[in-house]
Formats: C-alpha cells, sequence, structure tokens
C-alpha cells in the first residue's frame, strides 16, 4: 500500500481533513489535521483515524500506525 492510498482513505472518511503519511519500515505515520476533531478527545480523534483504516488494519495490510491528530488551530493553519 502506498502512502497516497492511505490519504485517501483517511481524507475520504474524515470531512475537511489532510493528511500525511509517510513509511518508516512497516510502520506507517500519519499525521491529520481536520475541524473534525475540534472538542474530541485524543482517543476519539484517534479512532475516528482507525475507522478510515480498519479495513487495511483487519486485513493485515496494515500494522503498527502511530498518529498525530490535530485541529487547524492546534496545527497553526
Amino acid at each position: 500500500m502506498q502512502p497516497e492510498d492511505i490519504k485517501t482513505l483517511i481524507e475520504g472518511h474524515i470531512p475537511d481533513s489532510s493528511a500525511d503519511v509517510a513509511f518508516e519500515g512497516s510502520h506507517v505515520m500519519v499525521t491529520v489535521v481536520s475541524p473534525a476533531f475540534a472538542g474530541l478527545s485524543r482517543l476519539k480523534k484517534q479512532q475516528l483515524v482507525y475507522a478510515a483504516l480498519s479495513d487495511k488494519i483487519a486485513d493485515g495490510t496494515l500494522h503498527a500506525v502511530q498518529m498525530q491528530t490535530l485541529t487547524p488551530e492546534e496545527a497553526g493553519r
């Protein structure tokens, strides 16, 4: 799976989001910025991202996902 594929999955699932994806070995590092994260706990933000990737995690395509989830304000945008 390519970084652009993961970016498309996340941005298609989380409204008005912008995702940056990088691989480091078998680890996927994702930074997602979205106003949809406003007022959510860190756990709830992560659950939104995991929901976007759930099929790929379940089938073993992805594992070891590390993420940073930010509102536009937190990201300085």
